[in-house]
């Protein structure tokens, strides 16, 4: 290695990107390693820590003690940032578009505050707290630019977000999302299918569909098809084989949705639906746009054009005023959809929200009650659904990091057709993430599958290819960097799609 080639490596920074809250935040993160990458920045190794140059907060507004768990964080960086001459930390997401200023005031060591407006600024806001010493806050009031136009790094090889839409037009009483994301904003279909099929052309062969409010999508271009639209269009693209999308909102999950969805091959026959509460008078305080009897015939519709559709769904216990005959509405609605999974939520203030200020707020033990007995309800019915699965055969794109034991129990992981987590039992034949595999289920769990024969077909494919490839990029990365720099982790699995913050 010559002195040239040893200087530079030795000048290498690194960075590292925490990401808290749905979806939009991981989408988001990818823009944000993107543009830091681009500035000449390369990823922290796993596990590091806050040991990085620079380490940028992607923040939710959403979850429980979302401000306590960030200040606890922040200050365990600090005496790091001490040590430590140089190093920057950022923070930006929904929490930074809500606290502003105050995120400084409580933590004077933060270099640089950036909303979710503006997340292409971070490089710039970084470069202007080290030359100017003092710290950046920049929260843009409307969006600057889609994230998706923004460099990426992304963490799959095989598979990528793609958001269609930005913000959100509802106005749900235990939601801030829309006062930090704004209005719904959607992007043009051509600039969408033109990310996807790039997408494709470097060997993805998944994409989910993102958006706050995802089949909302057209309100703002003034076109009420627009997303079934967009879901027969991604079916006409050559080498994409599957295609998801979360979260929908039942007010907007019309019957031309429903078609696309049966009728376009690589659509997947998986549905995440919000209920948030089966009671009527509940959604109707939740300032929901559709009861009970809505939601359920939905669920009718989507099974009868899509039989094996697996549906998943976000439910909220213990909304203020909830009575224990709502809670048995909710519970009802749980027998009658017989949810595949259910993401359930115990209500907490959000500050900012009207739901906050409500009367009636129901007591920690009641709703601590309720709850343990929806999830009791859901685990039965789950894994009675499952049970269903065993003797079909499914093809699983086979998935990177899904499976926390697959070392001591020599299988690998993936993910069926309906986004079902299967173990299966490890070829003779190399598999590489993304490739598909074809097996049958043999015993079910009630939160995965499993295939313990041998494998009925393995298919390589061009998403296996790419994987490989960006492997030995990586591998090569790595060792370029010397003198005891940090090399580049292996790239995370995209997460299993929910509906994470039960915002939708």
């Amino acid at each position: 290695m010559s002195s040239s080639d040893r200087s530079q490596a030795v000048d290498v920074k690194t960075y590292e990107v925490r990401t808290y809250g749905c979806q939009m935040n991981v989408h988001d993160s990818e823009r944000l390693s993107g543009l830091l990458e681009d500035a000449g920045y390369v990823r922290a190794p796993e596990g590091s820590d806050g040991d990085a140059d620079v380490v940028v907060f992607n923040t939710c507004a959403v979850r429980e003690n979302a401000d306590n768990k960030l200040y606890g964080n922040l200050g365990r960086l600090a005496p790091m940032k001490t040590k430590r001459p140089g190093m920057q930390i950022a923070v930006g997401g929904c929490l930074a578009q809500k606290d502003r200023d105050t995120i400084v005031k409580r933590a004077p060591w933060v270099d640089v505050v950036f909303g979710t407006h503006n997340i292409g600024k971070l490089p710039v806001l970084l470069e202007r707290a080290r030359v100017q010493e003092e710290a950046q806050v920049e929260i843009a009031e409307s969006l600057e630019a889609f994230p998706s136009t923004l460099p990426t790094r992304r963490e799959s090889a095989y598979a990528a977000w793609v958001s269609i839409s930005v913000g959100c037009n509802n106005t749900c009483t235990f939601c801030i999302v829309p006062a930090l994301r704004g209005k719904e904003k959607d992007r043009r279909p051509g600039d969408i299918l033109a990310e996807v099929e790039a997408l494709v052309a470097e060997g993805v062969s998944e994409i989910t569909l993102l958006g706050q409010n995802v089949n909302a999508y057209g309100s703002d271009i003034g076109d009420r098809e627009a997303f079934s639209k967009l879901l027969r269009a991604c079916g006409t693209i050559e080498g994409l084989e599957r295609v998801r999308f979360t979260s929908p909102h039942p007010r907007d999950f019309t019957d031309d949705v429903i078609a696309a969805m049966a009728q376009t091959p690589n659509v997947m026959p998986q549905l995440h639906m919000p209920l948030q509460s089966g009671s009527d008078t509940v959604l109707k305080a939740m300032r929901r746009s559709y009861r009970q009897e809505r939601y359920l015939g939905i669920i009718e519709k989507v099974r009868a054009a899509i039989p094996h559709a697996a549906i998943t769904t976000d439910i909220i216990v213990g909304f203020p005023g909830e009575t224990e005959e709502d809670f048995e509405q909710t519970l009802h609605v749980v027998r009658e959809a017989r949810f595949a999974q259910a993401f359930t939520f115990q209500y907490s203030k959000r500050p900012g929200t009207p739901a906050a200020t409500m009367e009636n707020q129901i007591p920690k033990a009641v709703v601590q009650a309720r709850y343990e007995r929806l999830v009791a309800l859901q685990e039965e019915i789950s894994w009675e659904e499952n049970k269903k699965q065993v003797g079909r055969t499914f093809d699983l794109m086979v998935a990177e990091g899904e499976g926390r034991k697959d070392g001591a129990t020599h299988r690998l992981s993936g993910r069926a057709p309906d986004n079902r987590l299967v173990h299966f039992t490890k070829p003779e034949q190399e598999v590489r993430p993304g490739d598909v595999v074809t097996v049958e289920i043999t015993y079910a769990a009630p939160h995965h599958l499993l295939a313990e024969g041998a494998v009925l077909n393995v298919r390589r494919t061009r998403a296996g290819d790419a994987w490989e490839k960006r492997n030995a990029a990586e591998a090569t990365k790595a060792a370029g960097v010397m003198l005891g720099l940090p090399k580049v982790g292996v790239p995370e699995p995209l997460p299993a799609v929910t509906g994470g913050c039960a915002i939708d």
